[in-house]
């Protein structure tokens, strides 16, 4: 069985058992989190909400919180002096799907 839920913007499928990295998710290490906004559930029996499927979850188990790699934003205009350079860590959460309900 597999759903496709959206949280941080995003939408992505996950299925029972596997870990998946999200936009932070404010819950501290080994917390549960429900996600409400299931856009679809498949399998053997596949239901498609308009925009969310009604009475639908998917409960996950928080891992770890961290932050990505450092990527490295440079902004630069030629023959006019103008060179800015700013670095940014995004924040993710990492999260182990428990079990979806339909």
């Amino acid at each position: 069985m597999y759903a496709i839920i959206e949280t941080g913007g995003k939408q992505i499928k996950v299925e029972e058992g596997q870990s998946i990295f999200v936009e932070k998710v404010d819950a501290a290490d080994g917390e549960n989190v429900t996600f409400d906004k299931v856009l679809v559930v498949g399998g053997g029996e596949t239901k498609v909400g308009a925009p969310y499927v009604d009475g639908a979850s998917v409960t996950a188990k928080v891992e770890k919180q961290g932050r990505q790699k450092k990527i490295n934003v440079f902004k630069y205009k030629p023959k006019k002096n103008y060179k800015r350079k700013q670095g940014h860590r995004q924040p993710y959460t990492k999260l182990t799907v428990e079990s979806i309900k339909a």
